[in-house]
């Protein structure tokens, strides 16, 4: 609430009065002043006490909680700061995929962070650890059947360890190194525009999600590691992290979060995954007309033993009568990839109203991989209504092309048993959603989410024949976002 002050009285408006007006005037003069004054004064302790009092209001806090009933801010004033937030979904595949049916999944993400410069003067240092407990069944697993999962929180129902590590900052901020149980995809890859969507494609993206042991170190399987990033501007910067191999702790696991089912695992002895990434951003200037954009160029390797996708250890197919069954070792495995994050048009007058796009293309080399190309794009609007302007609007795009090696194991199997079954090429999952603000704290996201191909092309299990594929699938749902 903004208060407009009366204007200031005139002092030669009564100019050539008689001196006893003349002073009775000043003396009202400087009262009216005074009174004045102190309504003002009035008047903006009202406006502070109206302010407050709208932040203890149930829907303009923060948090749910008011920061834990006030709890919070005492212990963040030492150096210890909580945080929780529950994400539900309710998903339902309505058209095609393995079956139809409906599925409602959850997670409560438990955060700490300690600052101990307060809580024990060591400067620039902090330690931070998140949890989860992950409930519910997830759509894509049980129903749809695709390799991009139609929930970023979809995972194994358990309550496990994710981030545990140290982080300290040197060199005036400049250099910051974090140890300790870390995940790539809390800094490698990600794009801040793509966060809007539901699909697990558009956070880590599907070609790691699909080629790496037990889906590579993110969501929901961190793992020990060390990340380095040295800030050589205020828009240049590079980071590396080097991290335990296969994040479910055994090379030969067929399921990597059952094998680690608390994060309580701490695997040391599975190989090496080196990720790095370059980064160039601007933040934007409303006033100058630079809307903000980053770049990135990054490549990742791991050196675990990867099964060829046709072949066995003779060279023979693996679809063949005269194969032993066992598929080739590659030993390692890498990646590349690139990400553009930018405003294409700011509403004038606002800080953030307007429309950006994502766009990331990554690529694998075909032998030891299941998807040996990737690529997502999207669109966004904030503030699409003039009355609402923290929502978000959303389309976007996201492509999984299968290896050549995967398609022409599935080719050697028609010509090996006669058949004339699917040829797995590509999964194109497609989503439009809209995040509404309601409160600080809550957010509610109803989404529509259209899977070209599920499972790259798969045969349907429920045909008798074997020649049809699962058919396309349409999913529908709404997502729930609580911040405790």
């Amino acid at each position: 609430m903004f208060l407009k002050r009366p204007p200031k009285h005139s002092s030669g408006r009564l100019a050539g009065g008689v001196a006893i007006l003349g002073a009775m005037l000043s003396l009202g003069s400087a009262q009216a002043a005074d009174t004045q004054a102190a309504d003002a004064q009035a008047a903006d302790a009202q406006a502070a006490g109206a302010q407050a009092t709208s932040k203890d209001d149930l829907w303009h806090r923060d948090t749910l909680t008011g920061n834990w009933f006030g709890f919070g801010d005492k212990l963040s004033d030492k150096g210890i700061s909580l945080s929780a937030t529950e994400t539900s979904e309710f998903l339902s595949d309505v058209s095609g995929g393995l079956k139809r049916g409906s599925a409602f999944d959850g997670r409560l993400e438990m955060d700490l962070d300690l600052d101990l410069a307060k809580l024990a003067g060591w400067q620039g240092a902090t330690i931070h650890a998140s949890a989860y407990q992950i409930h519910g069944r997830g759509l894509s697993g049980n129903y749809t059947g695709n390799i991009l999962d139609v929930s970023n929180i979809e995972a194994e129902r358990t309550t496990r360890l994710f981030d545990l590590y140290l982080e300290q900052s040197l060199m005036g901020g400049k250099l910051s190194v974090r140890l300790g149980q870390i995940a790539a995809d809390d800094e490698f890859i990600t794009s801040s525009t793509a966060g809007t969507f539901i699909n697990g494609a558009f956070g880590w993206p599907g070609i790691t999600a699909a080629d790496l042991p037990s889906g590579g170190p993110a969501y929901p399987l961190a793992t020990p590691g060390v990340r380095v990033r040295y800030n050589f501007s205020d828009q240049l910067s590079w980071q590396t992290a080097v991290m335990n191999g296969n994040p479910g702790g055994d090379t030969y696991a067929a399921d990597g979060q059952a094998h680690d089912a608390n994060g309580l695992a701490f695997p040391l002895n599975q190989g090496v995954f080196v990720i790095t990434e370059g980064s160039w951003s601007r933040a934007g200037d409303k006033d100058k007309g630079v809307l903000p954009a980053t770049y990135k160029l990054g490549a990742w390797y791991d050196s675990q033993p990867f099964a060829d996708q046709r072949f066995d250890q003779n060279g023979v197919s693996l679809a063949s009568p005269a194969s032993n069954g066992i598929p080739r070792n590659h030993n390692g495995d890498w990646g590349i990839y690139g990400v553009v994050d930018r405003m294409l048009y700011r509403v004038p007058g606002t800080d953030d109203h307007g429309l950006s796009a994502f766009l990331r293309l990554a690529g694998s080399p075909s032998p030891q991989n299941l998807v040996s190309f990737y690529a997502d794009g999207g669109l966004t609007w904030k503030a699409p209504f003039a009355s609402r302007g923290d929502d978000t609007v959303g389309l976007a795009v996201a492509w999984a092309e299968i290896s050549n090696r995967a398609a022409d194991l599935d080719r050697d199997t028609n010509f090996f048993n006669g058949t004339n079954a699917p040829v797995r090429d590509r999964e194109i999952a497609i989503e439009a959603t809209y995040q509404a603000q309601v409160a600080p704290w809550l957010v509610v996201q109803p989404d529509l989410q259209y899977i070209v191909h599920p499972g790259g092309n798969i045969a349907d299990p429920n045909d008798p024949a074997g020649t049809k594929a699962v058919e396309d699938a349409v999913v529908v749902g709404v997502r729930s976002v609580v911040k405790f």
